[in-house]
C-alpha cells in the first residue's frame, strides 16, 4: 500500500472514529465558570471530542423546548409540568442531547453530564465502557436526599427514582429504543419519569462503574479513583462547600483554566449545530434519524 493511500485510509478512520463520539454538558448561566472549568478538563483528557453546550434560552429559540416554567418568590426556577423545581436550566433539557446529536450528524454515542462534574481520567475509557447492546449508559446510583433540603446556592432537594442516573449518562444514537423519546415527550413528560429513563425497559439501561460519576459526599470507592467527580450538593466556587472533597483539584483546574483564557462562552453553540435539522415539529415528531 502507498504511503498517501495509508494515511488517507488513517484520516478516513479517525473522522469515522471521531463521529462515534460527542459531548453535552449542560450550561446555566449562574454557574457559567463551573461550566467552563467542567468543559476545560474534559478538553484537557479528551482534546478530539467535541464538546457541546445545552442551554436553555438556545433550545427554546430553536423550538425545541416550550415546557412552562415559572418563579417563586425567591427567584427559583419552577417546572411547570412538574410541579417541582428546577436546581440548573438543563434539568429537562438535558434529554435532548441525541436529538441535538443526531441533529449535528453524529453517530455512536452522546455523553452528557451536569456541569458540576470535573474530569480527571480519559473520558474514551468510558465510551470503551459502553455496551452497543444498551440504549444509555449511566452510573446507577442508590442516591436518597431529605425532601425539602437544601443544596447548592439554596435550591431546594427533590426525591425520586434513579436520582442522579442521568446527571452522566451516555446515549446511544443507533439504539431503536431512543427513538421514542421525542421532543414532543420531552416536553409534556413530568421530569421524575424523564430522570427515570421512562421510555425504555430495565434491561436497557446499561451499567457503568461509579467511577465515571462520583457523587461527592455519597459515592463510596474502595481502592479506585474516581474518574469524573460530581459536587451535585455543591462545590468549592460556593461559599459553604470550600472544604468539600477534591476542592483543591477543582481550584487547580480552575487556575489552569483562567491561565488559558477564562473564556465562560458555550461553544458549538446549539443554533449551529445543523440548523436544516433543527426544525421542531421535524424533531417533534421525531424524525430526526
Amino acid at each position: 500500500m502507498e504511503l498517501a493511500e495509508q494515511w488517507q485510509q488513517f484520516w478516513a478512520l479517525k473522522r469515522e472514529r471521531d463521529m462515534d463520539r460527542s459531548i453535552f454538558i449542560g450550561y446555566d448561566g449562574r454557574e457559567a465558570e463551573t461550566f467552563a472549568v467542567c468543559r476545560h478538563t474534559l478538553r484537557k483528557h479528551a482534546p478530539d471530542i467535541p464538546i457541546h453546550a445545552i442551554c436553555l434560552d438556545e433550545v427554546r429559540n430553536a423550538g425545541l423546548y416550550w415546557r412552562p416554567t415559572s418563579r417563586d418568590e425567591q427567584g427559583r426556577l419552577f417546572d411547570d409540568i412538574s410541579g417541582f423545581p428546577m436546581a440548573t436550566e438543563f434539568a429537562i433539557s438535558r434529554f435532548l442531547t441525541p436529538i441535538l446529536a443526531k441533529a449535528a450528524f453524529r453517530t455512536g454515542w452522546a455523553l452528557f453530564m451536569d456541569s458540576d462534574v470535573l474530569a480527571r481520567d480519559d473520558i474514551d475509557d468510558l465510551f470503551g465502557e459502553c455496551d452497543p447492546s444498551k440504549a444509555v449508559m449511566c452510573v446507577k446510583h442508590q442516591h436518597n436526599v431529605i425532601d425539602g433540603s437544601v443544596k447548592m446556592d439554596g435550591q431546594v432537594q427533590n426525591r425520586y427514582h434513579r436520582k442522579n442516573w442521568s446527571s452522566v449518562v451516555a446515549y446511544n444514537l443507533q439504539h431503536p429504543s431512543n427513538r421514542k423519546l421525542t421532543v414532543q415527550m420531552i416536553n409534556s413528560v413530568p421530569g421524575r419519569d424523564l430522570h427515570a429513563f421512562c421510555w425504555l425497559d430495565d434491561e436497557e439501561i446499561g451499567e457503568l462503574e461509579p467511577v465515571w460519576n462520583y457523587l461527592v459526599g455519597s459515592t463510596k470507592l474502595r481502592l479506585e479513583s474516581p474518574k469524573l467527580v460530581h459536587h451535585t450538593e455543591g462545590g468549592p466556587w460556593l461559599p459553604n462547600y470550600q472544604d468539600v472533597e477534591f476542592a483543591e483539584e477543582w481550584r487547580q483546574a480552575r487556575a489552569s483554566w483562567l491561565k488559558e483564557g477564562m473564556d465562560t462562552r458555550p461553544s458549538a453553540r446549539i443554533s449551529s449545530l445543523a440548523p436544516r435539522r433543527l426544525d421542531g415539529s421535524l424533531m417533534a415528531n421525531g424524525a430526526a434519524r
